[in-house]
């Protein structure tokens, strides 16, 4: 959404719906804070009048005894009041807190839901700014409604009052009420694109830090710090600025809004000493109008503070409707086919694929896997393994062809089925801050610890594990970064065993393993591979001869499909793919070894690969 389509008309109603959508689904607690502050109101409004007899008929008519009953009487009022207060504020935060619970987990629910290619275009920041400081700003706004209605509620019980007292000094006093009005919508209309801006300013801000925090490393390793104290100056400037253009237009409206309550005040004290000197005008109705006019001031004067909250909370309501009224690309099907009780066969049927751009990622692919077969898909960067990979488990949907697993197309399988069927490992790992035991069980918390770890001894990670300071129970930081790569990767690994799928897809997920150490977990994984469909990317020879058939992938084709060795021998692509894997490997070693410096090494002829 724009910066204009934020502050459309549709997009501002779309805000306010969400608001009252949610306030009706709570309307019954909100009555019971709402019912609080009438009752609040009634006795509020109740002490004037007891006053005015107080001193017309108590004190100027000489009789003691109606003093102190009015007295009593005060007494007994300010207790219901303060009763109903509590319970008003009770009832307020209470709903409040509500409010903003169903609605973060109405909005954490639905983003799970959403589709890959809308994470894609996501900052985290900006994710996280809607989750936390929009819902906030709603949240203040739900507090208020019962306060709002006790003002309202003040306001015309006060006017209804004034009347009966006297109309011309009624009028005296709420004379300026046309022109508060006038102000306060000008006020509303004017501030809502500033609480926009503001919102969308905070968030900008909250991505610079969560981006920051999370690749940390990243930073640090290029003595990056000063260029993201940059950035996060630029976004806390523009976060100033938008908030400056709100503090002036309070500053612009919100004293006029304050002050016009007071003319009336002021003329009645005119006007009202005038009547009463005269004889027209009991001393006590004079006061107990004065008391009304000055209980009316500061309903009026928190009108626009109400209606910069309000404002606020639309504007924030606005940024939440948008996660919220995006709908899901990859959906369940409405009669979802069952999967057969076993199997693990896999065929790509004319596929064409390509992230929203014009040229295909995936470009007419047709590939046969028949169940128990162990595949590794090879090509050069960005040739599409990956994608191959993830239209499997549905994370994207194919824009042309058919994906089917055991014979069903993937979008006829309910979404929960087909990726409890499909384990993926990924090569950019990533662990949870939990215990290890935790990690690896996390498809299936309930797993007992004998599972956990035969999966862990499956994955080649038992062995580490017991070595560390409490064994399975030991804590790991976020994203897993107090273990190496390789201990992260065969977590991951026994992580997708324990989910015992059908379908197991390695994204090479043995890259950050040493070559030295990587038969620890190569001969794991044969015997994970038994018997069960699996797909491998990988560039190292030694991953790739786990598997009994090699395609290779170019520009989103399949150009060559054989064994590893026929490959080698018939496919001089083939070759030029490995060598400069291999290439890369070798500079990446090197590069450890020397500390981080960039050391530039001729790729491997095609001989010494095939040597390997």
């Amino acid at each position: 959404m724009t910066d204009d389509d934020a502050y459309a008309p549709e997009a501002v109603r779309d805000g306010w719906r969400l608001i009252r959508a949610q306030l009706r689904s709570q309307r019954r607690g909100l009555a019971v804070g709402v019912f609080a502050g009438i009752c609040w109101t009634g006795a509020k409004v109740t002490v004037p009048k007891v006053v005015q007899v107080a001193i017309d008929d108590g004190m100027t008519a000489g009789d003691p005894d109606v003093v102190l009953r009015c007295a009593l009487g005060i007494v007994a009022l300010a207790a219901v009041s303060a009763f109903f207060t509590g319970l008003r504020r009770y009832s307020a935060f209470r709903e409040a807190r509500l409010t903003e619970a169903a609605l973060r987990d109405r909005l954490f629910a639905h983003l799970c839901r959403l589709h890959f290619s809308f994470h894609d275009g996501q900052q985290t920041g900006q994710l996280m700014s809607r989750a936390n400081n929009d819902l906030q700003q709603i949240q203040n706004a739900v507090v208020l409604v019962p306060l709002a209605v006790a003002n309202l509620t003040t306001i015309a019980a006060v006017v209804v009052l004034l009347l009966m007292i006297d109309p011309v000094l009624t009028v005296l006093a709420l004379g300026s009420l046309p022109l508060l009005n006038v102000l306060a919508q000008r006020f509303s209309r004017t501030l809502h694109p500033t609480m926009v801006a503001v919102q969308q300013e905070s968030a900008e801000l909250s991505a610079v830090v969560e981006e920051t925090v999370a690749g940390i490393r990243v930073v640090k390793g290029f003595a990056a710090e000063r260029t993201q104290a940059r950035r996060l100056t630029v976004e806390a400037d523009d976060l100033y600025e938008a908030s400056m253009d709100g503090a002036k237009v309070r500053a612009r409206y919100v004293p006029g809004l304050e002050t016009l309550p007071n003319i009336g005040l002021i003329l009645v004290l005119g006007y009202g000493g005038h009547q009463v000197m005269a004889g027209h005008l009991a001393l006590g109705a004079l006061v107990a109008f004065n008391a009304y006019v000055v209980l009316l001031v500061w309903p009026l004067r928190m009108l626009g503070w109400l209606v910069a909250m309000a404002q606020r909370a639309a504007a924030s309501a606005q940024r939440v409707h948008e996660v919220l009224a995006t709908d899901p690309e990859v959906v369940d099907p409405a009669n979802p086919s069952a999967l057969p009780p076993s199997g693990g066969s896999v065929d790509f049927e004319g596929v064409h694929f390509s992230y929203g751009r014009s040229r295909p990622v995936i470009d007419g692919l047709s590939l046969h896997i028949p169940a128990g077969q162990r595949l590794a898909l090879v090509g050069a960067t960005a040739s599409g393994k990956s994608t191959i990979a993830k239209l499997l488990p549905r994370f994207y949907d194919v824009e042309r062809g058919a994906v089917r697993l055991d014979g069903i197309d993937v979008r006829d399988i309910a979404v929960h089925d087909l990726r409890r069927a499909v384990g993926l490992v990924f090569e950019d790992t990533f662990l949870f801050s939990d215990s290890i035991a935790a990690n690896i069980a996390f498809a299936e918390p309930d797993a007992s610890m004998e599972r956990i770890e035969r999966a862990a001894r499956l994955a080649g990670a038992h062995a580490f594990i017991t070595e560390l300071p409490h064994g399975y129970d030991t804590e790991i930081g976020e994203r897993g970064f107090s273990l190496s790569g390789g201990q992260r990767q065969r977590i991951a690994i026994a992580r997708a065993i324990l989910a015992d799928p059908r379908v197991l897809i390695l994204d090479d997920a043995t890259s950050a393993v040493d070559p030295t150490k990587e038969h620890e977990i190569r001969d794991a994984l044969t015997e994970v591979m038994a018997g069960r469909t699996t797909i491998v990317i990988a560039h190292r020879p030694a991953t790739i001869a786990l598997a009994e058939r090699v395609v290779l992938v170019d520009e989103g084709r399949i150009v060559a499909d054989g064994t590893h060795q026929s490959l080698l021998v018939g496919s001089e692509r083939y070759r030029e793919v490995l060598a400069s894997a291999q290439a890369r490997e070798e500079r990446r070693r090197h590069s450890d070894r020397t500390g981080g410096e960039t050391v530039e090494i001729a790729s491997e002829s095609d001989e010494s690969v095939v040597g390997r």
